[in-house]
């Protein structure tokens, strides 16, 4: 019925399960089943080591790497205007986008009781990781002057603007955005957590935790590079924008728990629900 040493474990978020249970009696002819979601509602792994029935090493863990490219049709500035029933010529402006969140966290639970319903208590360390950033490459070229073939607003994409039926909007432009990059956040925490669970079925367990912790995050200075005229006499010139950087240090309840990766502001002390699985 209990974790025994040697046993792993792996924890689920709880809430999709009670608004099952609560559903199934409330006259809902379409209530569906629960998904399973991630505990702290941002990818992080969280599982645990048994070393005898009474101790356990705990892990959080997230590496994530995404790498998202988005696509877009304009008209050719320098292109000779179509003659029909020709298609009028288009070249593409693409947006690349990074992101990169790391985390890892280690700790150290211990539990007391006999029964069903068992109390643990134990410390967590973490420490991650994050950064962003996006390249733009457009299709026409912008140029110091404007002739038959050149311009010095060229037809752009606007990425932020997606159109009803699919692509994104776009227009003449005199500044655009190459490239832009966050500064990476680096952060430390520790918490201490107290916690108690019920074993429903055997090595199958509900429960709730709480804590306590403090962390810091720096964050790093931003740049943003944006292409556009000007000057006597005209040229084109790359413009670097610097963002500056953050810090925070704090101490509360859970400070760290639910976002693993940054501060729960106004949102701390959340007690977390959580449904677990040995093996």
């Amino acid at each position: 019925m209990l974790p025994e040493a040697n046993d792993w474990a792996i924890s689920l978020d709880a809430n999709p399960i009670f608004s099952f249970v609560g559903n199934a009696f409330n006259g809902n002819t379409s209530n569906a089943a629960p998904s399973v979601g991630w505990l702290n509602g941002n990818q992080t792994i969280i599982g645990k080591k048994f070393i005898d029935e009474k101790t356990a090493y705990r892990a959080l863990v997230r590496v994530g790497f995404t790498n998202q490219t988005y696509k877009n049709m304009v008209a050719d500035n320098a292109a000779a205007p179509a003659v029909f029933p020709a298609a009028p010529s288009m070249v593409e402006d693409k947006m690349s986008t990074k992101n990169t969140n790391i985390g890892i966290g280690v700790g150290k639970e211990m539990r007391r009781g006999k029964t069903r319903l068992q109390g643990y208590y134990g410390a967590d360390a973490m420490i991650w990781i994050s950064m962003s950033g996006t390249k733009y490459k457009y299709g026409n070229v912008m140029s110091a002057t404007s002739t038959a073939t050149t311009t010095t607003t060229p037809t752009t994409t606007d990425f932020t603007s997606p159109l009803p039926g699919g692509g994104y909007a776009s227009g003449p432009v005199g500044s655009r955005t190459t490239q832009t990059k966050s500064g990476m956040t680096f952060g430390l925490g520790v918490r201490a957590f107290i916690g108690a669970e019920y074993f429903i079925f055997p090595k199958i367990s509900v429960g709730a935790e709480y804590g306590w912790g403090l962390g810091f995050q720096m964050q790093g200075k931003g740049k943003t590079s944006t292409e556009q005229t000007g000057g006597a006499p005209t040229s084109v010139a790359t413009i670097e924008t610097v963002t500056s950087g953050s810090s925070k240090f704090g101490i509360d309840t859970d400070l760290n728990q639910n976002n693993m990766f940054g501060f729960k502001g106004s949102n701390t002390g959340t007690l977390s629900l959580r449904a677990t699985f040995h093996f």
